[in-house]
Parts: C-alpha cells; structure tokens; sequence
C-alpha cells in the first residue's frame, strides 16, 4: 500500500542539506502532510470550497504559529523601529519584488508595464538608496502587481480550488504551485548561495509585512463572525481584480464590496505608521 508520508519523508531525505533551492519543495510537502490527516474528517464538502477541511485545518495552524510567535515578534518589531526606518525596510523588499513584477509583465507581455516597473527598479535601486526610498509616485511609476499565478492564468491556467498554505496563507492550487517559481527564477532573496543570508532576509521581510497588518488583523479578530470565511472571499475578490486589470467580470465580485475590504487593510495600515510617529 502506498505511504504518502513515507514518501514525502522519503523524498525530504532523498534531497540532502537544506539549501536554498529546496525550501519551496519542503513547504510545499509539509502542506500534503497536513492536507492528507484532513482528508479522513467526515461530512460533505463545500462545493464553493471543495477543501475546505483541510483549508481550515491549515488555517487553524497558520493562526496558532501567529499568535506564537509571528505576531508577537511583529509587535517587538514595531516597539523597537521608528517609523522612518521601518518605511525603509517595507519599501526596499518592495523594490526586489519589482524584479519578480518586471519579468511576470513580459511573461504576460504587458510590455509599457514592463518598462515602467524597470525606470521604477533603477530609479529607486539609485537615487532612492538600493530602495529604501520610494520615488517611483514621484515620477508616476506607481508600484505594480504581479506573479507567476497572474501569469499562469493570463495564458488560461484555471485557478483551482481556495487553498491555504503553510505560514503563506490564502492562495489558490494554481497560485501556491506558482509561488515556487517566482521564489526560485526571480526573487532576489532566493537567488543568493548561503542560505542563513536568504533565511535572514525572509525573516525580516515576513516580519516586516506582518508588523504593517497588526491593525488590520485585529480588527477582523474583533468583527469577523468567521475569520477564515472573511480572509477566503477577500482574497479570491483581490486576486480576480488583480488578473483583471481592476475589471473582472460583473459576475465575480461586488466592485464596491471589494473596495471596501481593499481599503480597511490600506487605511489600517496607514493607521499604523501615523501611531508609531
């Protein structure tokens, strides 16, 4: 009888020292591991989330790591950094993201948006001090957004299931397969040979992120009847405005409902900094 534990152990052993490139990988079959104890709960499934159980499952971990650790170390990171600092940091990973921005635009051959993302990388990687300042608004090089998920479904890949990744949260079967990609050809954190280097600036950039969501997230701790139901729908309606182009279809989404929930996380996060000043 086939061991799937067994042979993603296998596999695991089968892979040698840990190393940069084999990060994606493990993520991706600790994600199995726990998705396949799900898979013997009872009860229909949902069919608007056909994993739902284990996407709750995963959910209920990803939110016990938070409460231990993620977000208490965001709190420490907030308390100690002020503000113009911390704004430093937030936009020089923004910068290294806008590698991975430029080469999803000219895989889905949006080639103005590939050019104004790289006058944007160079600009801010010189005279914005290898991206700590952001001067991109300035000369109207607005940040964009992209990944290999919008590019797999630019080219027609469909989406799959909702799917709840370990510690990376919400995504889709399509998006969590692409999030490998990205990390592996074009995230320059993931390109550099010494992992201790790369695990160091994951852990700032995760922190990071995490600090700027602390408003936020209480807030939907605190009105939320379901917090994963809230945090699913947001998503998907984020990520259909996002393929889209800001016009997804009419039947997908309420525009102004997704407004709403885009600009809760945008205002709490400016919330968050006026506080910290």
């Amino acid at each position: 009888m086939f061991d799937l534990r067994s042979f993603a152990w296998g596999r695991v052993a089968a892979s040698g020292p840990i190393t940069v490139k084999n990060i994606a990988t493990l993520l991706m079959l600790f994600s199995v591991l726990l998705g396949s104890g799900c898979a013997t709960l009872d009860g229909p499934p949902n069919p608007d989330d056909p994993l739902e159980r284990y996407n709750r499952a995963m959910f209920s971990f990803n939110e016990t790591m938070d409460r231990a650790v993620l977000k208490p170390v965001a709190k420490g990171y907030n308390w100690i950094m002020p503000n113009f600092l911390s704004t430093g940091v937030t936009n020089f990973f923004s910068n290294l993201d806008d590698i991975v921005v430029f080469a999803n635009s000219l895989l889905q051959l949006k080639f103005q948006k590939a050019g104004e993302t790289s006058a944007r990388l160079v600009l801010n990687t010189t005279f914005g001090l290898f991206g700590l300042l952001d001067l991109g608004p300035r000369m109207d090089l607005p940040k964009q957004n992209e990944d290999f998920g919008q590019t797999l479904a630019f080219w027609g890949v469909d989406s799959g299931p909702y799917f709840v990744l370990p510690f990376l949260g919400p995504s889709t079967v399509r998006d969590g397969l692409a999030v490998p990609v990205d990390w592996i050809l074009f995230d320059p954190v993931f390109q550099d040979k010494e992992l201790k280097v790369t695990l160091s600036l994951l852990v700032v950039r995760y922190t990071d992120k995490r600090a700027g969501l602390l408003t936020a997230t209480d807030i939907i701790d605190e009105t939320a009847p379901d917090k994963y139901a809230y945090i699913r729908d947001a998503f998907l309606q984020r990520r259909q405005y996002l393929i889209h182009e800001g016009a997804p279809p009419d039947d997908v989404f309420n525009e102004d409902e997704l407004f709403e929930d885009e600009n809760l996380f945008e205002d709490d996060l400016d919330l968050e900094k006026d506080l910290k000043k």
